[in-house]
């Protein structure tokens, strides 16, 4: 079976073409090796899938080639406890981030926004 289908139909990807999309830019990897979108997989593959929910290493436990409910697309893989552990420490650290990031009271004005761009290093 295809990878960019499986990663489809595994609710990793909204769309095929996402998914192949992914595969091109080099961030699916299979048993440590990049993978092509019509490269073959077969129950058992360990898969390293970045996305921007997070990195998943993940094994293949059924192969599907239609797209299901959640439920049903969470049967067919297993992810590992140091992903599952890696992705909830991430999970926690942008939330802890988020308390102490102050949100402005209103827009900037134009003297704030000179300030900014000061502050980047934009003249």
């Amino acid at each position: 079976m295809r990878i960019d289908k499986w990663l489809w139909a595994g609710r990793f990807f909204k769309t095929r073409s996402l998914a192949a999309k992914e595969c091109d830019l080099g961030r699916i990897q299979v048993n440590g090796q990049a993978a092509k979108p019509a490269r073959d997989i077969k129950a058992g593959d360990m898969l390293r899938i970045k996305t921007a929910g997070g990195e998943f290493e993940v094994e293949v436990l059924q192969l599907s080639e239609i797209r299901g409910p959640a439920a049903v697309a969470q049967t067919l893989y297993r992810e590992t406890d140091a992903s599952l552990e890696a992705r909830r420490k991430l999970a926690e650290e942008r939330k802890a981030l988020r308390e102490f990031d102050l949100a402005p009271a209103a827009r900037p004005n134009k003297r704030d926004r000179r300030a900014i761009n000061r502050a980047r290093g934009r003249f």
